[in-house]
This record gives C-alpha cells, structure tokens and sequence, in this order.
C-alpha cells in the first residue's frame, strides 16, 4: 500500500518533470551551455523544494497507514533526532495579559543526563528584538520611547542586521505547511494585534507553522513605524518561521509620496516623528531592507504566494525560474543600474498586478495571453481565467493567494475558486465600518479563513470618546492620536485615497479628481460623480460583495466553498447603541432623547421636500449646503485640523 500511495503522489506532483529538464542529457546542447551559475542554483533550488515536499507528504501518508494498520504488530520506525533548546519558557497569565518567563532546564535523575542538559547551546535573548516587542504588546506604556532618538537607533540597527537575512533567502521562498497567510497590514498596529492576540496567542515561537506575510507594510496607517520594527524582530527572533513578501508600497516611489498621502505616508511618519535628517534616514535604511525582501513563496509545491499576482514570462524558463532570476537588491519603483528591464517587469507584474473583473475579462483581456491592462495604469497588469490557468498547469499548483486589494470580508475568492485576495486591515481603505481583516491557514490539505468581527474590542486602541481616556488631558490624548492609539468617535471609515486607480474617459484621457465639495451645483454633476465615484471603487474581485455579506453576523461559522474551509470570525458582543458606537462619555437620557427628536424633524423635513422623485430646488443658490468630506470631519474631530 506504501508503493502504491508512493506512486500515486509522484505522479501528482509532476516527478518525472525532472528528467525532462535541461540539466540532464537529454536536453540540446545548446540549450545547456546557456546556463549560467545563478540558474543553475535556482534549478536546484526549486527541485530540492519539490522533493522535500515529496518527502513531507509521503512522511505523512505512512504515518496515516501505519495507524490505520491494526494487524502489524511491530513497526519499524525511523530514529529521528530532536534538538534540544537550553531554556524552558513558563507561560503566565496575570490582568496585563500573557508574559513569558525564560529559565535554564533543570535536570532529573542521572549524572549522564545533567551532562547533556549542559551540553545544550546556552540561547542568549535578542535584548534589541525583546524591547520592540514588549512596545508591541503595549503601546501606549512605551510612549515616550517611541517618539524618542532611541527607537530609531533601534530602528536603524535592525535594518541593518535583517537586510542580510533577507537578500540571502531567494526570490520564491518554498515553505511547507501548517502556514498563516496574512495580506496587506498598511501600519494599522491595531488589526495586526489581534491576531498576535488570537492567533499567536503565546508568542509565534510557542505556536505551531509558519507565518508569511504578503506584503504592504507602511502607508495609510498612522502606525507604519511600529509595525515595521515588530515585523523586522520577528524576523530576527525566528528567521526560519516568518517570511516577509514585497508589496508596491514596499517601493520608494510610493511610500515617499508624501504629497499625496499626507501624514499618513511612510516618510512623512519618519520625519514627523525623528526629525528630518534622522527621519530621512530611517526612510532610507528601511527602505534598503525592502529592496532585499522577497517577491513571492510557494506552500506545499502548490500554492502560489504573492502581493500582486502572477507574472508574465520573459524567458523560456518556468514563471517560477523568472522570479528566482530578479536580483537580490532591485529597486523596481524607481529601478537600480543593474536590475534588467525584462526583470523589472517581472518584479512589477509581481507587485502590482490584479485578477480581472468580469468587464475586463470580455473586454480587456488578451485571448490567447490572459493578460490585460488594468485599470491601476502605469503599465500596471490584470490577469484572466486563461493566465491562472496556463499558469497552475505550468507549475502543477492548484491555487494563488495575493493580498493588493481591499475587501469587507478580509478574504474573498475568484477565478473560479482558484485565486484568493486576504486583505488584513479594516481600515483606511473605505470599506465601512463594518469591514473586516483576515487572513488563511494553511494546514497540509486544507485551509481556513480566519476574520476579525467588527465587534471585536481591542485592548489598547481607543475611541476619542472612550471613558478610558477620561482622565487624560488633550495634550496626552493628541500624542496617542498621532501614533493612532486614539481613533474617531464616529464609527465610520475614511474616504478612500484612489492612487491606486486611474479612471479613463472613451478617448483614454485621465480624468480628474471629480468628488471635490465644491462641485456639486447641479444635480448632473452629483449624478456624474456618483457613478464615477462608484466606477472607482469597485473591485477587480467581483466573487463577494464589499458591503454586509450574510455570514458577518455569524460569531463562528464552518463551511464550504468548493471544498475549501471558510473558517470562523472571532466577534464579542455588540454596544446597546450600534448606530451611535458610544461608549459611555456623555451619554445620558437627554442627549438620546434629543437625538432621536433631531431625528424625526430631519425625517419630516426631508418628506416634505420630496416632490415627484425629485428634491425641491432651493430658491436662491447659497440655500443649498456644502457637505464636508467623512475624511474631514474625522480629522478635524481627532486633530483638530
């Protein structure tokens, strides 16, 4: 039964494909000289990936036969070696939270076994990685730190100690399961707390997998800086078991757009916070370290991992083989000297491109390619049902997961179930109040999506008008404002920045920004901006919508979507008044009634000023309002700007 399973999984996985390669001797000789030191590795990188995956899958076959074999009476097993640390970690639970308490292992019994105990490395805790996530676990403790000269030394030296670790691991990193799958963070410190709170609960070394993060660390959030030092301690605490990818704002041309996204861009952040030579300089040293992170990764020799999307070919190799190709340090927004322009492309198509929308699939999709231009622009890339497919059948893979694009539901699915989009923010991305992040399991043959509910309460980030910031004084307030510890009183999201999205007229022309408060005097206009308006925020992903999905409510679901897991939504109960999110700051009787009275007059009033599906013009021009931006307000009631 073993050779059987054994034989079956070989064929599954595409073995003989080895030997059709031109490393071996039946490929031309010409074909064979052409290659190179640096293909040669990446060939064998890739088939020491699939052999190993091979081996993990054939290891798990025979242990599920060996169990299942009741009449065996001996099994001969395997010794395998199992290496010992020289700590034991005590877990704690206390009011503040979890805490670890590291301690030498004590020794029982024989003379021989102290002598192994002491044997063992004596494992030194990283002080520089430990700090920044202790600043992690409590932000609003380690206040003056962060705005401090030392965090950005601390910075600094981790930039400079990670960036060897990256550029020495491969542009395709190959990892096997059980694996977390986590899409675009864009610093928002809160939704990436609570799954350290839910999911690596006891620290990622004390939990099971491995962690891989797609990419899009900075911009949009005001917590860019924080979520930056904790990934790159991660990274230096368990280099073997968190993998970073590159996303587009991994890239100096976006991430020091400053113009465009204001505070809420990267470099703004580092020179609001250091000063603008230090700042500079962390913007720099940071952004050094982006250039030698990842491009893409490959679970289990059949998921395919990446920001963006697949790539188009620029050799006669594998789409895998292009990838392993692009230089260890590529700038690729703006490029360095030595990055090629085909290589280039593939890094771009990597990092910025999407799945087609069903339009563009009619439409914008070239036939016989499956590639298209997007709607992004810039020489940006859409990909159809026909590139996923040539593509998996390329490489025998059986799905793609990419993050680049904002969805309610933190997951959502395409391409006939075979291309995931995790998005692991909720916010700043104008996706409401009620969207959620996600991520996805991986675990050997299955997976499950895994989502933050609305509801959910975080421990340190507060509304402005939560009664634990009651006894603050503003001063102290606007400081956690800034760092994004201190959000809105009003449950609703930001008006979403679409840099991302160039919306063309009939002639290609770029259309202008149309959504400006000053522009609506006429009912053709609001109607014009409004289509418009919705033209840009729709998603290349139409498989979900972006609004109210019928299973949000749900604390915890199980199901199925073509054989795949959808997982479960951790949720805590709901406020008494949802419409309003208080939570208690100068809620009384009277200020309800007063605003269910307000209420009902605006009710009424707006009753009588419907005519015939129409509003009733105002006689003289300066009777119609203004209405100010959700983006305004929200910073005017944070800030004070």
């Amino acid at each position: 039964m073993i050779s059987i399973g054994r034989s079956l999984l070989v064929n599954r996985l595409h073995f003989p494909l080895l030997f059709s390669h031109p490393l071996f001797p039946s490929s031309s000789s010409s074909r064979e000289s052409s290659l190179t030191e640096d293909k040669v590795k990446n060939l064998l990188l890739e088939k020491d990936a699939k052999i190993s995956s091979m081996q993990a899958e054939i290891a798990k076959l025979t242990n599920m036969l060996n169990n299942s074999s009741a009449s065996s009476h001996v099994t001969s097993k395997t010794k395998r070696h199992h290496p010992l640390t020289a700590h034991s970690t005590t877990i704690t639970e206390a009011s503040a939270g979890m805490s670890q308490t590291r301690s030498r292992m004590g020794r029982h019994a024989s003379i021989s076994t102290a002598n192994v105990l002491n044997a063992l490395p004596d494992e030194s805790e990283d002080q520089l990685a430990v700090r920044i996530v202790e600043m992690f676990k409590d932000p609003n403790k380690h206040l003056k730190y962060l705005k401090s000269e030392q965090f950005a030394m601390d910075i600094l030296t981790m930039a400079s100690r990670v960036r060897p670790v990256l550029e020495d691991e491969p542009r395709c990193i190959f990892l096997q399961s059980p694996c977390y799958v986590f899409g675009d963070i864009h610093g928002n410190l809160e939704d990436l707390h609570f799954f350290s709170d839910n999911i690596w609960r006891l620290g990622m070394s004390l939990t099971a997998g491995n962690f891989l993060f797609l990419g899009d660390y900075v911009d949009r959030g005001l917590s860019c800086l924080e979520v930056v030092a904790y990934l790159f301690a991660m990274k230096l605490l368990l280099p073997h078991k968190v993998f970073l990818l590159r996303g587009n704002h991994e890239t100096r041309d976006v991430n020091g757009w400053e113009e465009h996204y204001g505070e809420r861009s990267y470099i703004h952040q580092c020179r609001e916070r250091f000063g603008e030579e230090v700042g500079y300089r962390v913007w720099e040293e940071t952004n050094q370290v982006f250039d030698r992170i990842p491009l893409s990764a490959v679970i289990d020799q059949d998921i395919f991992c990446v920001h963006g999307g697949i790539p188009r070919a620029v050799s006669h190799e594998s789409r895998i083989q292009d990838i392993l190709s692009v230089p260890k340090v590529a700038g690729i927004n703006p490029p360095y000297e030595h990055e090629t322009e085909e290589y280039q492309q593939v890094a771009s198509d990597c990092i910025w491109s999407d799945p087609a929308s069903d339009e563009q699939e009619a439409n914008g999709v070239d036939p016989n390619s499956g590639f298209g231009e997007s709607l992004r622009g810039g020489g940006a890339i859409c990909f159809g049902h026909k590139a996923v497919t040539n593509f998996l059948q390329q490489h025998g893979y059986s799905y793609i997961m990419r993050a680049h694009e904002a969805h309610a539901e933190g997951v959502a699915v395409s391409k006939g179930a075979r291309v995931f989009t995790v998005f692991s923010t909720s916010k700043d991305h104008n996706q409401g109040s009620q969207a959620m992040a996600g991520c996805i399991l991986v675990d050997f043959e299955k997976m499950k999506v895994i989502n933050r509910s609305p509801a959910y309460k975080n421990k340190f980030v507060h509304r402005r008008d939560s009664v634990s910031l009651a006894g603050m004084t503003e001063a102290e307030i606007m400081q956690r404002a800034q760092l994004g510890l201190v959000t809105a009183a009003d449950d609703v999201s930001d008006e979403e920045d679409y840099e991302d999205y160039e919306v063309r007229d009939g002639q290609g022309n770029v259309m202008e920004e149309f959504m400006d408060d000053d522009n609506h005097d006429s009912e053709d206009n609001d109607d014009e901006n409004l289509r418009l308006s919705e033209a840009r925020r729709k998603s290349s992903v139409d498989v979900m919508e972006t609004h109210e999905p019928d299973w949000r409510s749900r604390s915890s679901s199980e199901g199925s979507f073509g054989g795949i897991g959808v997982g479960s939504t951790f949720n805590e109960p709901k406020s008494k008044s949802h419409a309003r999110r208080l939570s208690g700051v100068g809620e009384c009787e009277e200020e309800e009634e007063e605003f269910e009275e307000e209420e009902d007059n605006r009710v009424e009033q707006d009753s009588k000023n419907w005519e015939g599906g129409g509003w009733k013009k105002g006689k003289e021009k300066g009777e119609k309002k203004k209405s100010k931006s959700t983006a305004k307000k929200l910073g005017k009631m944070i800030f004070g700007k």
